[in-house]
């Protein structure tokens, strides 16, 4: 029987989920259907019931429902109660489950470009819930010290607050965003300046080695910046695949090789 799997957001139009679940089942000789489903902003919980009582396989969340999909799990990944969403849902035994696998998505992007993440030393600009999904699977993939910029220090502080007891190997700090220094191997860009066409200014005393700009498809000014700098850049259609092998393996036992599908 060919399992039913949908993506499900509002907007959801412009979501390339589809196109590559197809893309690894065509690879791995399995059969699925894939769709996108919009859901109304009041609707959410809703649909996803309806969803699976018509004998849905699994669905991807994407925005704005990912804490919303975090409510309504009966079991939890860690990583989805660190990052407190869920982007990936599959019933089991009459239960909701519900994971994160966004930062393990960065994580396997990154390694995909031959970056090192051992002992490395991060910045992260942005303190929302794209960087609060990351920081665990960074973590664990080796980073240790993360220091979030954020126009506001309490929202990073809260980050840190909520964050630390989960990753007791690593030093997180914080720093206005308006205040950048320091020397980092990679600085990740998780805000939404791209998306917004907002400048973001790299001051000539940040120096770093790498720069993953977080959002894809867009001009980024960040990337711009980074490649004016001759540092190795890379935007987020990685993170994207990175994210959908994770998802992937989870419904189906068997893990796309992210590298094929860059």
């Amino acid at each position: 029987m060919t399992g039913q799997f949908a993506v499900i957001g509002n907007p959801i139009e412009q979501s390339r989920s589809p196109e590559l679940h197809y893309a690894f089942a065509e690879k791995l000789g399995i059969e699925l259907s894939y769709q996108k489903r919009l859901a109304p902003l009041d609707g959410f919980e809703k649909s996803v019931t309806e969803f699976f009582a018509q004998g849905g396989s699994g669905m991807n969340v994407t925005v704005p429902f990912k804490e919303q999909a975090y409510a309504m799990c009966d079991v939890l990944t860690e990583r989805a109660q660190i990052a407190k969403a869920v982007n990936t849902l599959w019933k089991k035994d009459g239960q909701l489950f519900g994971d994160n696998t966004d930062g393990q998505g960065l994580v396997d992007a990154i390694l995909a470009l031959n970056w090192s993440l051992k002992n490395t030393r991060i910045l992260i600009l942005g303190a929302g819930g794209a960087t609060r999904g990351v920081i665990y699977p960074l973590v664990k993939a080796g980073a240790k010290q993360i220091t979030i910029a954020n126009r506001t220090l309490t929202r990073a502080e809260q980050l840190i607050s909520d964050l630390e007891s989960s990753v007791p190997e690593a030093q997180l700090n914080m720093m206005q965003l308006s205040k950048l220094s320091g020397e980092y191997d990679l600085v990740i860009n998780a805000t939404s300046a791209s998306l917004s066409g907002e400048a973001l200014v790299l001051p000539s005393k940040l120096k770093f080695d790498h720069a993953y700009e977080m959002a894809y498809g867009k001009p980024s000014t960040f990337i711009d910046q980074a490649k004016a700098r001759g540092v190795p850049t890379a935007e987020g259609f990685g993170m994207l695949v990175g994210q959908a092998v994770e998802a992937f393996a989870i419904w189906h036992g068997v893990k796309p090789a992210i590298k094929e599908f860059l």
